[in-house]
């Protein structure tokens, strides 16, 4: 797919919620979905093939040594170079799920306050308008430290938005409900109040209008629960990606979503300066994805009909001058290069797909698995990993 192509969909960004309608409005949304559950491990904080997916320099054996047998691994996958994108997480993010290049907008960030949101429809939108799935079966797990990407759920599409959005599980979210449930009660502590409300006024800087969460009998049932487990002191449950891991092996046990994306991102406090962050968040997220793939192998719902995709948000820079020489904002080639796996039901098994493939194929491959159309993606579905 040309560049030329590419810069042309970046100036009907705007125009999209025009495009098609009326194609789109007639169709009938289906009564029961039939096709295979999806999970997406975005292997994020931006992550370079050499410490990920080749054999003899990884932090991820299980990743590579033993998962990558089980289905496609497709080593060279490009990030358009585009001018004015960012090789980063939420651009990153926002690619995976719409298919699209510079598919966001500026929602009036302001100094290391970023706001951005998707222009056109993600996966949960096309899924959950294609077929009779609720809410919290298009869900989206995030880490604590990007609350930007709370957003992600649904795009500002006439078409599509929030009528079909996904929900979202989070540490924010466990928080912003913990205090209403707090004031409900009648006698609060009152420390953790505080806590709490400022907490919430910080998150208040990325709001943006029209975002509010939802209330919803399910997700009120699932932090209960996670309530009793891990009281509301924060100091019990797990943190960082171990905490995304276990909300998703939670939700996949409570929720059981058919399309899941669990948004890890600790490898991205290698910008703290110490590369052992970096490395050591690798190896926790490999050890998450052996967890979410048990999980799947053996939760009734999920065994036998499960999709794993796991590809990185970005990659990172290669500069042995610096002392950290992996950072990913510098442009460079190795921030454009990642890599992409798929295991599961009609995928082929212990096949390295030696082709050039781009993340904004990532979209359609999941469409492709679930049975919708991404229509206002710019590539194709990778068809060659499909039996």
């Amino acid at each position: 797919m040309a560049i030329d192509r590419r810069s042309f969909n970046k100036g009907l960004v705007g125009a999209t919620g025009m495009i098609g309608l009326a194609g789109m409005a007639a169709q009938p949304r289906a009564s029961e979905y039939r096709y295979n559950n999806v999970i997406v491990v975005r292997f994020g904080g931006g992550v370079r093939r050499a410490e990920t997916i080749v054999a003899q320099t990884t932090f991820a054996p299980y990743l590579i040594n033993a998962f990558a047998k089980r289905g496609v691994l497709i080593p060279d996958v490009r990030i358009a170079d585009i001018k004015g994108m960012d090789t980063s997480h939420a651009e990153g993010t926002i690619n995976i799920l719409t298919g699209r290049y510079a598919a966001w907008r500026d929602a009036g960030s302001q100094f290391l306050v970023p706001r951005i949101e998707p222009t056109v429809p993600t996966v949960f939108e096309y899924l959950r308008k294609a077929y009779d799935v609720a809410p919290q079966e298009a869900l989206l797990i995030n880490g604590e430290d990007r609350p930007q990407e709370e957003f992600f759920s649904f795009a500002r599409h006439k078409a599509y938005g929030g009528d079909f959005r996904a929900e979202v599980l989070s540490l924010y979210r466990y928080k912003r409900w913990l205090y209403r449930q707090l004031l409900s009660e009648g006698a609060p502590d009152e420390n953790l109040l505080r806590q709490l409300k400022t907490t919430l006024e910080k998150f208040g800087k990325h709001e943006l209008p029209g975002r509010t969460p939802h209330d919803d009998p399910q997700l009120h049932k699932f932090w209960s629960n996670w309530r009793r487990d891990y009281r509301d002191s924060g100091l019990a449950n797990p943190r960082g990606d171990r905490l995304l891991t276990q909300l998703a092996l939670r939700a996949m046990s409570e929720l059981r979503p058919r399309l899941l994306m669990i948004n890890y991102q600790d490898p991205d406090y290698v910008h703290w300066g110490n590369a052992s962050h970096y490395t050591r968040a690798i190896a926790i997220i490999d050890q998450g994805l052996q967890q979410l793939v048990h999980a799947a192998d053996s939760f009734e719902h999920y065994a036998g009909r499960t999709t794993l995709v796991v590809v990185p948000d970005c990659g990172r820079d290669s500069n042995t001058l610096m002392h950290i020489p992996f950072q990913h904002h510098f442009n460079t080639r190795s921030a454009h290069e990642i890599w992409v796996l798929v295991v599961g039901p009609g995928i082929a098994k212990g096949k390295v797909l030696d082709k050039v493939k781009d993340q904004s194929q990532i979209a359609a491959t999941i469409g492709a698995i679930m049975g919708f159309e991404t229509t206002f993606a710019e590539a194709g579905a990778i068809s060659e990993i499909f039996t």
